[in-house]
């Protein structure tokens, strides 16, 4: 950290917390566990924001991320981070006029694209000790998640031609409720999963990919539970006793976590951080999704977002926030069950301290004045991430040799009429 920087983070954690903050050597101890245990975060939307990129879009070129981005994301920017390891979404979404399929492919193709053009820095990870390898090796293990069932257009053959290309999470749904699986943010259907959405679940325990329960209605998350014999993650969402916003998880799934040993990764997006913030940028949020529903063109949407983003509230978010819920989830699930997911390049507004991927230190530093040890912190980091995907692996293993791949379709299990 520069002196500058130094000098910038004490001003602004004395004014985020007051006089209990964080000191000197809270961070130099935070950066020594991060040197050791690197950050392996579980959401970031950098692929889109190359797509979208108003003045190149799609082009991973002309993106540099060896130069400072306009985004929340670059080399320079991960390493300050402590970042080793990335779920990058290859988000599509779920408003889309085209056929999901074509934009989806797209997306991987970018966000491979993307990893293979700084192989000093980045690495593609499909496995955890591919994972592990590339941490060693100083490189930032690079995951790909998709961000909503949709994409799969009920099929269980596109799941897998996913997992083929190396997609390792889905997201069950993203904003829409689909015709197997509600979201937390529409109107229900189906109580949680249909008997095909049971099926997708099977099957992704089955391939070894991992089951990604943010966005998805309680109804969903109980209902995976259920089924799912592999521990499950949310990949970036935070926890509802804190703030209550329909994308947190509600302690009732929280006190279930244990038993399937899977992990919250908690978001830094201040509608999730915050009740107060959530509530009075709810109606620019829904007013961006319909004023962009159907433009294809990048700088017109970022048009759109620049005029939202001037409307956004002023309301105050803090670093101290975000601990809040990180501890909340290791009070209700435990310390092996927590986890952390930005969402960085998803969105425009962050708790002051954590603006981009630079900010990890300063959340560790904050977590260890409130008495994390260094052990926790290392959990927290990226042990649980691991553990979480090793057990996924082992479970595909097993059931790879009890059952062959699932031939249902939504027809047969949820009627003719299920689309």
């Amino acid at each position: 950290m520069t002196q500058k920087r130094a000098l910038a983070f004490t001003a602004t954690v004395l004014f985020l917390v007051g006089p209990a903050t964080p000191s000197e050597e809270d961070e130099a101890r935070a950066r020594r566990v991060l040197a050791r245990h690197p950050v392996l975060d579980g959401h970031n939307d950098l692929p889109w924001a190359i797509r979208e990129h108003a003045r190149a879009p799609r082009d991973v070129e002309a993106y540099d991320l060896r130069s400072r981005t306009p985004g929340d994301t670059d080399l320079e920017r991960l390493r300050e981070g402590g970042v080793g390891g990335q779920i990058w979404s290859v988000y599509v979404p779920a408003d889309i006029e085209r056929g999901f399929a074509r934009a989806q492919l797209e997306q991987i193709d970018l966000a491979r694209r993307m990893i293979a053009r700084y192989p000093d820095r980045l690495a593609l990870a499909t496995t955890a000790a591919e994972a592990e390898r590339a941490m060693r090796e100083g490189r930032v293990a690079s995951f790909l998640g998709m961000e909503g069932g949709h994409a799969i257009e009920d099929s269980l053959g596109a799941l897998r031609a996913y997992y083929d290309l190396g997609v390792r999470s889905l997201t069950l749904t993203h904003s829409k409720t689909l015709a197997w699986a509600d979201s937390a943010t529409d109107v229900p259907r189906h109580g949680g999963l249909t008997p095909f959405g049971e099926e997708v679940v099977r099957e992704m325990n089955r391939l070894g990919m991992l089951v990604d329960l943010s966005h998805v209605s309680d109804e969903t998350m109980e209902d995976a539970l259920r089924v799912s014999e592999a521990p499950v993650i949310f990949s970036h969402s935070s926890a509802r006793a804190i703030a209550d916003h329909p994308r947190n998880v509600p302690d009732s799934v929280l006190a279930r976590l244990p038993a399937n040993g899977g992990v919250v990764m908690v978001t830094f997006v201040n509608a999730f951080v915050s009740t107060a913030f959530g509530r009075a940028s709810a109606p620019l949020w829904k007013e961006y999704e319909e004023r962009t529903r159907g433009v294809s063109d990048p700088a017109e949407r970022e048009r759109i977002g620049k005029d939202v983003r001037a409307r956004m509230p002023t309301i105050r978010v803090t670093l101290a926030e975000v601990a809040d819920h990180v501890e909340h989830v290791r009070k209700a699930a435990g310390v092996d069950h927590v986890g952390l997911g930005g969402d960085y390049d998803g969105n425009d507004a962050w708790p002051e301290g954590l603006e981009d991927v630079s900010g990890y230190p300063l959340l560790f530093a904050e977590l260890g004045r409130r008495g994390w040890t260094d052990e926790d912190l290392g959990k927290l980091a990226s042990g649980n991430f691991l553990r979480v995907l090793r057990a996924a692996e082992e479970t595909a293993s097993r059931l790879r040799k009890e059952r062959k791949a699932s031939m249902a379709t939504i027809e047969r299990l949820d009627g003719p009429a299920a689309r």
